[in-house]
């Protein structure tokens, strides 16, 4: 825990904005070195120009290469492009205009290069899709929550979701064939060129989202009751659309702060000294926390807006499991019109109150790996009636049990935080108190350890049957998972379940380390039996690679 943790960062800690856009168009990517490479995780590229992972030749790449995809595809209907507030978003929103518009597409961006929320853009590209044969899809650039020197760049086919990993792979690979080829094959005319071109149109993104959200919410009930809403955006993109909200719904509702700075200097610093626009963390949510008794219930998102933060005057900042168990049992109470075989989407390391609570109005779960690409499907079909994963981001269905975004909405999560409380008269915190009553109470923690290169891909490749132990924390163990269970594809890592806890161990994707989710219904010290038996799991398994390796 760093010292200054929840305290605003001082002067000389802020990045030097100037600095890093310089760096955005001067540092070269060298093709030869694998750490400048494009590479496509979980929610697209991200990295920083100081570090030579996004710059501007990056961002050229890629672009070229969601060009050449979407022809390869035959879409040529309009690409839906939106950026967030990092200060590295602006000019990858430049280059991908140049680039895209060069290229002969449908360009679509916010009026005056304004803002736009990653929910927003699946929004736009649903309604459009639903109603032209000729599809359309869109680029975010945004890297979510990340520090303020990182920059991100997304891709959302027609599906309007994050891409697949055999959509993300291609284009990957091309970005670094063209990067490898010093750019010779992308085409590129002049920002004020292509901004004068036929095929760049200026959008009004907001009000059609705005005029929309009565059809996944009950936003009159949160107008006649008049409760006291606090928001706070971040200073992220949906900045702009709280205040047109809550005057064509008639909320009472105060944003609370309505700063934009690419620095980020008004938000307080994370857990480990880092300005984190982390709506989950009780550090970055620290200035919203301590307003909490100024409203009825108060919420925060994260810069692109796909990620919640519910506070209450009661609870302070819901834990993102518990408000997802929340919601799910709320939503299938009060959404009459879902189809009823319409499942509940949540992945392995969400917490298993999900599937109590699930079970209780009787909806089948099911469960995927971790990454909200893999909803997406069932979400655009109306086959999956809400999806969520335990980093706080989730979307659901319309009222009429059709999609709305099959992306995470942070708007819509936090104005359900304020229908719960207009509708039942309890805050989510006071709705999740009663459902612990019912399911039991659990207790879940996430908990990092060292784990080399080679260990993380022993790690990743793991089959159930390398793990031999027949208890956890004194209870049978009943599955022991490598895949899971909802479409059977690989979880990379191992997940071991009995009826009183569980825990699942996951490599990281960019440290020496390993992550361990871990929960118990039976209380803290039965999670720290969990824990170790954990560490002692997955350490014997190492230690059995080792030993076939030597």
């Amino acid at each position: 825990m760093n010292p200054t943790a929840g305290e605003l960062a001082t002067e000389d800690f802020l990045v030097n904005i100037p600095r890093l856009v310089s760096d955005y168009y001067t540092n070269k990517p060298d093709p030869e070195n694998l750490e400048h490479n494009v590479i496509f995780g979980t929610s697209g590229h991200r990295g920083s120009a100081f570090d030579c992972t996004f710059n501007e030749t990056h961002i050229l790449a890629i672009s070229q290469s969601i060009c050449d995809y979407r022809s390869s595809q035959g879409i040529v209907g309009p690409l839906f492009l939106g950026m967030d507030t990092h200060a590295l978003s602006e000019p990858a929103l430049i280059n991908a205009v140049e680039v895209c518009v060069a290229n002969g597409v449908e360009v679509v961006i916010q009026q005056g290069r304004g803002y736009t929320p990653t929910p927003v853009i699946s929004h736009a590209i649903i309604t459009h899709n639903r109603a032209n044969r000729v599809k359309a899809d869109g680029i975010v650039i945004t890297p979510s929550h990340n520090p303020p020197a990182d920059g991100g760049f997304k891709y959302n086919p027609p599906h309007g979701g994050p891409a697949e990993t055999d959509i993300t792979y291609w284009i990957e690979q091309r970005a670094n064939q063209l990067i490898s080829e010093r750019l010779s094959r992308v085409k590129r005319i002049a920002f004020k060129s292509a901004m004068a071109a036929n095929n760049l149109h200026e959008y009004n993104y907001i009000l059609p989202y705005i005029q929309d959200l009565d059809q996944v919410l009950d936003m009159k009930a949160i107008s006649q009751s008049g409760i006291n809403i606090g928001v706070d955006p971040m200073g992220g993109a949906g900045i702009h659309y709280w205040e047109p909200i809550a005057t064509y719904y008639n909320l009472n509702l105060e944003v609370v702060s309505d700063k934009i700075d690419p620095t980020f200097s008004f938000m307080p610093v994370d857990k480990d000294g880092k300005i984190r626009m982390d709506c989950s963390s009780a550090y970055a949510m620290s200035g919203l926390i301590k307003l909490k008794n100024k409203f009825d219930i108060a919420f925060g998102n994260d810069p692109d807006f796909d990620r919640h933060g519910i506070v209450t005057r009661q609870h302070g900042l819901l834990n993102p499991n518990d408000y997802l168990a929340t919601t799910i049992d709320y939503l299938c109470r009060y959404r009459s019109d879902w189809p009823d075989a319409a499942s509940i989407g949540k992945t392995l390391v969400s917490s298993a109150m999900i599937d109590r609570v699930a079970e209780g109005v009787q909806r089948k779960v099911t469960e995927l790996p971790v990454g909200f690409k893999w909803f997406v499907n069932g979400l655009a079909t109306g086959t999956m009636a809400f999806a969520g994963e335990e980093s706080a981001g989730a979307s659901f269905l319309r009222k009429d049990g059709k999609p709305w975004c099959t992306d995470k909405d942070g708007f819509i999560m936090g104005l359900l935080a304020a229908e719960i409380t207009a509708v039942t008269g309890k805050t989510p915190g006071e709705y999740y108190q009663t459902l612990t009553q019912r399911y039991g109470s659990p207790v879940y923690q996430r908990l990092e350890a060292p784990a080399n290169t080679q260990q993380k891909k022993v790690l990743s490749t793991l089959h159930s049957d390398q793990v031999k132990v027949k208890q956890l924390a004194g209870n049978p163990i009943t599955s022991k998972l490598t895949h899971a269970p909802g479409n059977n594809a690989a979880i990379g890592g191992l997940k071991v379940i009995t009826d009183q806890g569980w825990f699942s161990a996951r490599p990281s994707g960019t440290e020496a380390v390993y992550k361990i989710y871990t929960e118990s219904f039976v209380g803290l010290e039965h999670l720290k039996a969990i824990q170790a038996e954990a560490k002692a799991i997955i350490a014997n398994v190492f230690s059995l690679s080792d030993k076939r390796l030597a």
